[in-house]
């Protein structure tokens, strides 16, 4: 890597880190809380059907096989891959925050969970069977060090293995410091993995007004394509 965009990636992790303290400062606990009603319907419903695309995709994760999940915060999906079989030895982790991987770290002590720059994973290639990116890319702004980061997931992915993927596809009018990954570019980041992808996730707005209140309605808010604000993506990588 050229020593520029070595700057330019530092400086882009310095930001994120920052963005990240900032919204810990300033966004309120109960808004993701685990027992906010949206919460708890957004996360069952974007796990439900990544558990039903995994196999369809015949790539659904077994006990044995090491998962990784790139900037996994607090939690991640930890406690879903071992709601799925895993074990916790299977689990692997990189994430940028150290006070968010503490708290991981706490909650899975068995689990291989580390602090770093997922544009340089320290694992040999085609170590994983699953790679889980959720959330991670739409905070990434600088356009290089997205592909650098999508670059190394497919490195590390075994042939055969499966990238998990789930973002924003539309952007927050109110929040300049995310950015979408729409299809064209989740196609482009990751142009050797094929599958598919589909909008999910009513738009958090509408679910914190709705879901407490109506969830009738919000269900049938979130068949419409246009109230969906998250791309859901299983993409396979080639062999066996």
């Amino acid at each position: 890597m050229k020593a520029a965009d070595e700057d330019r990636d530092a400086d882009e992790q310095r930001r994120i880190l920052a963005e990240f303290h900032r919204r810990d400062r300033e966004v309120a606990d109960e808004l993701y809380a685990p027992w906010n009603p949206s919460a708890i319907h957004r996360r069952q419903t974007f796990t439900r059907m990544a558990a039903l695309e995994l196999a369809r995709h015949r790539v659904f994760p077994r006990p044995g096989q090491p998962c990784l999940e790139i900037g996994f915060g607090q939690l991640g999906w930890m406690a879903e891959l071992l709601s799925w079989g895993m074990r916790e030895p299977d689990l692997h982790g990189i994430e940028l925050d150290a006070d968010r991987a503490a708290v991981a770290r706490d909650a899975f002590p068995a689990a291989d969970l580390r602090i770093g720059d997922a544009s340089h994973l320290p694992w040999p290639d085609g170590y994983f069977r699953l790679i889980v990116a959720s959330t991670v890319f739409s905070s990434i702004l600088d356009t290089g060090y997205r592909r650098r980061v999508a670059a190394d997931v497919v490195r590390a992915l075994a042939p055969g293995g499966a990238l998990l993927w789930y973002d924003l596809r539309v952007n927050n009018p109110r929040n300049p410091n995310v950015r979408r990954v729409d299809r064209s570019e989740l196609r482009a980041l990751f142009p050797g993995l094929t599958g598919a992808s589909r909008s999910v996730t009513l738009a958090p707005p509408l679910a914190r007004v709705l879901i407490p209140r109506m969830t009738f309605l919000a269900r049938l808010l979130e068949a419409i394509p246009l109230t969906r604000t998250h791309l859901l993506a299983v993409l396979v990588k080639g062999g066996t």
